[in-house]
């Protein structure tokens, strides 16, 4: 969420509000368990309309530059949504 936000400020980009429901899928190996992938769904509400396109396109940069996205060990994917408002 925080470089999401952070590449929107740079950009000018309002977010008015920033909503997310992640879920995980875990897989068990006799030893506990870990994840093997995560869904991060956000849904995010701007203020300009003609920036909706491109709101929608800073999920994938935010998705390359985040620090906890690059630190784990399976795929984190996104199922993004964006609203005006």
């Amino acid at each position: 969420m925080l470089t999401y936000l952070s590449l929107c400020a740079r950009e000018r980009l309002v977010v008015t509000a920033y909503e997310d429901t992640a879920t995980g899928t875990m897989a068990e190996d006799g030893h506990g368990g870990r994840f093997s992938s995560v869904t991060l769904a956000p849904v995010v509400t701007i203020a300009d309309p003609e920036k909706a396109d491109r709101a929608m396109a800073l999920h994938h940069d935010a998705s390359k530059d985040c620090f906890i996205a690059n630190s784990v060990n399976f795929p984190v994917h996104h199922r993004a949504t964006i609203h005006i408002g």
